[in-house]
């Protein structure tokens, strides 16, 4: 465990050139800078950057995270797709409450977002199922998510039936699936420096009328 406490000091952090971040240029909403900053990472070949850390918790307030693909930013929100069956979809019924956090570590820079979260109507969600993969559809057609499996080959056996049954009835949508919103009250843009003079800008939501006000933190 010495060795290791030793190695994890030694791993370099920060290498390379990062971009620079103006918080004083900034456009008025929190999704439009987002979408800069998204951009920005796909253009600098930042793999999966998309993907994000979904925070919950349920009735007994344990947290719980794991990582998601983005589905959509609007003005409304931040957007995500659940099976109802699984246990982020049990937390959001019992406290419709969640955090978001984007890391790309070529960039050192994070963006977290957190407030409510609202299930869109089934349409919706029947709109996004039908966009997956047929691997994808296949797999949340099972609705088993996160129980016990007694072995990889049951699993193999289960989505081969399950993509048989996709091929006879291409339209299915999987009963509890659902698209979320995080409608945000706060999200937190962090830029890295190597000299640990870190930028944070978080804007928070002004209420009802939908405003933002933008307030810069200590590192």
């Amino acid at each position: 465990m010495d060795n290791l406490r030793q190695l994890l000091r030694g791993l370099e952090v920060f290498a390379g050139e990062l971009p620079v971040f103006d918080p004083v240029a900034t456009p008025e909403t929190p999704h439009e800078l987002f979408a800069d900053w998204l951009l920005g990472a796909v253009e600098a070949g930042v793999r999966e950057p998309h993907a994000m850390t979904l925070s919950t918790a349920g009735e007994d307030g344990n947290p719980q995270a794991r990582v998601l693909i983005l589905k959509a930013v609007t003005a409304g929100g931040w957007q995500f797709a659940s099976d109802g069956g699984s246990v982020k979809a049990r937390d959001l019924a019992e406290r419709p409450y969640a955090a978001l956090t984007f890391y790309w570590p070529s960039l050192a820079r994070q963006v977290r977002v957190r407030g409510p979260v609202v299930r869109e109507p089934a349409d919706a969600g029947a709109a996004d199922f039908r966009a997956r993969s047929e691997a994808a559809r296949a797999e949340a057609l099972l609705g088993r998510q996160s129980r016990p499996l007694d072995s990889l080959g049951e699993r193999d056996a289960a989505v081969r039936e399950s993509r048989e049954r996709l091929a006879r009835e291409p339209g299915l949508v999987a009963p509890g699936w659902a698209l979320h919103t995080v409608c945000p009250e706060t999200v937190e843009f962090w830029q890295g420096d190597k000299d640990r003079r870190h930028t944070r800008l978080t804007y928070l939501s002004a209420g009802g009328d939908g405003g933002w006000r933008k307030q810069l933190l200590w590192p």
